[in-house]
């Protein structure tokens, strides 16, 4: 048991110092402290309106910072207790400190996903789209196999989602398909997914059961609310409508109901078929349209998203963030973060938890780094 706390213990170090570095916690108390020295000196109230900017930034930074220093002085705490229950092998001092680390493992875990998915749209609903890549049926079976991983994480954790828009293979599977996600951080939680997913089995299209790879690109893009000042001109707008595809029905392929929408500036081109009208599909569209437009904007800032959302990236070999192995043994491996299991049907059946974790810990230590 003593062993298991300096383990613990020094296990929530080495988290709460990864969380510190990557909201620059440091820098930020430095920064706290050259404001606080300024606030102390007899005429910073000489002129308001700059007194006033320094106090609010003090403020922010005070709030920043509160909840990482909160649990390093508690840490601290634990450890000095640690050492002297050791030092005095006193049993009611271990159980303390095991009550203490207790009541921590929550608070820190908190901070973290705090930490993780502090990005202005982080807590959007989004928009997953899967295409095709090379390897023809297979690539569009391995989409329609992406589409239901997606789906199934989605229903695991009690999140809304539609089919929005999708184009059949010719003899399996599709060759790209949208799929709209609601739910509290759904983009967040999925940004990391955006990339390049390739997978290596047995064909069961190949009558001689050889071993196929096949690849497939998945896009994320979160729901952008009205009230973001998105410009669209109705002149670079290029709206054509056409008879929805599907299975049939009373509606279906009756009307000229479907709607695409091509932005002609930037030459990013919306679709959906979906809804029940042309006025739904197209305001659908347009929201889609928005999103996409504004990501565009976000990814000049963002060099690794720069090819992102034109979906003319190369879908093939060199440019997978992850890899799903069923032949000739089962792994899926995430190239960016080395997070990897030997369970790969559980991942298909949707249980990528520890891929997205993985992913936001990363970006963060990335970011970090950057900082520094």
């Amino acid at each position: 048991m003593r062993e298991g706390l300096r383990e613990r213990l020094e296990a929530l170090e080495q988290r709460l110092g990864a969380l510190g570095r990557g909201l620059r916690i440091e820098e930020q108390r430095a920064e706290l402290q050259r404001l606080e020295r300024q606030m102390a000196a007899p005429d910073f109230w000489s002129r308001p309106e700059q007194a006033q900017a320094v106090v609010q930034q003090a403020s922010r930074l005070k709030a920043a910072t509160r909840d990482v220093v909160r649990l390093q002085a508690a840490l601290a705490d634990q450890r000095v207790l640690l050492e002297l229950a050791e030092e005095e092998e006193d049993p009611a001092a271990f159980a303390e400190v095991e009550r203490e680390l207790a009541a921590l493992e929550p608070q820190l875990g908190a901070l973290e996903l705090r930490a993780r998915l502090s990005g202005p749209h982080d807590a959007a609903n989004c928009y997953l789209t899967v295409h095709a890549g090379a390897g023809g049926t297979e690539s569009c079976d391995w989409a329609a196999m992406l589409l239901r991983m997606y789906t199934r994480w989605a229903d695991a954790h009690r999140m809304k989602h539609e089919l929005v828009d999708v184009l059949p293979g010719e003899e399996a599977g599709v060759r790209y398909a949208t799929v709209h996600i609601v739910g509290q951080y759904a983009y967040g939680l999925l940004r990391g997914e955006l990339g390049v997913h390739r997978l290596v089995r047995i064909s069961p299209f190949d009558a001689q059961a050889r071993r196929h790879t096949s690849f497939a690109a998945v896009d994320v893009m979160p729901e952008i609310e009205d009230d973001i000042e998105i410009e669209i001109a109705e002149s670079d707008l290029r709206i054509d409508t056409y008879r929805a595809g599907g299975a049939g029905g009373q509606h279906v392929n009756k009307t000229s109901s479907a709607v695409r929408i091509t932005h002609l500036p930037t030459g990013i081109v919306v679709q959906c078929q979906n809804e029940r009208s042309q006025h739904q599909n197209r305001r659908m569209a347009m929201q889609m349209l928005r999103a996409k437009l504004y990501q565009r904007e976000a990814a000049k800032r963002e060099e690794e998203l720069k090819n992102a959302y034109d979906a003319k990236g190369e879908i093939a070999w060199g440019s997978q963030i992850r890899s799903y192995v069923l032949q000739p043994y089962t792994l899926v491996k995430d190239h960016r973060t080395g997070v990897e299991t030997g369970n790969a049907q559980a991942v298909l059946d949707g249980e990528i938890d520890r891929f997205i974790e993985g992913y936001l810990a990363w970006k963060l230590e990335q970011e970090g780094a950057r900082a520094s």
